[in-house]
C-alpha cells in the first residue's frame, strides 16, 4: 500500500444547519493535526506482581491547522463566528481515501499571523467535545 501526502487531507466546517450540516473546506489550509487520547487510571495492586496496569478512562480529541488567512472565506468566517461568540462549531478531516472524522469542536485557539514581509496566516485549535465519528467512502 503507497504512502499518502499531506495535501489532501482536507478540513471543513458545517456553515448550514447542524440537521442539514453544508460542508465548507477551509480555504488556504497547509497543515492539520488530528489529535486522538485517551485518559487512563492506575489499578495497580499487589496482584500486579510489581507490574503497572492501567485501564483506558475518558477519550478525547482535536484538530490543529493552519493555513493562509483568505479574505471573505465562508468556512474560515464561521470558525471566526464561533470563536466570537464561544460557541460550539461542527467540523470534519476528509483523508485522501474518503474517510471522514466528524464531531463537535470549540475554538481554544486562534492567532493571526501578519508579518511585514509574508503572507498572513491562522492557526486554530479546535477542541472535541463529545464523540469523534469515522466513517469510510
Amino acid at each position: 500500500m503507497p504512502a499518502v501526502t499531506g495535501v489532501d487531507f482536507l478540513i471543513q466546517v458545517n456553515t448550514g444547519a447542524e440537521a442539514t450540516p453544508t460542508w465548507t473546506t477551509v480555504a488556504g489550509q497547509r497543515g492539520a493535526t488530528l489529535n486522538r487520547e485517551t485518559d487512563e487510571v492506575d489499578v495497580t495492586s499487589k496482584d500486579s506482581n510489581g507490574w503497572y496496569e492501567g485501564m483506558p478512562t475518558i477519550r478525547n480529541w482535536s484538530i490543529e491547522a493552519e493555513g493562509l488567512l483568505v479574505q471573505d472565506d465562508t468556512a474560515y468566517a464561521r470558525l471566526e463566528q464561533a470563536y466570537m461568540n464561544n460557541e460550539i462549531v461542527q467540523v470534519q478531516l476528509i483523508t485522501p481515501s474518503g474517510t471522514k472524522y466528524t464531531g463537535k469542536a470549540y475554538i481554544t485557539d486562534f492567532p493571526i499571523e501578519a508579518p511585514y514581509d509574508d503572507a498572513a496566516t491562522y492557526s486554530v485549535t479546535l477542541q472535541g467535545t463529545g464523540p469523534l465519528t469515522k466513517a469510510t467512502a
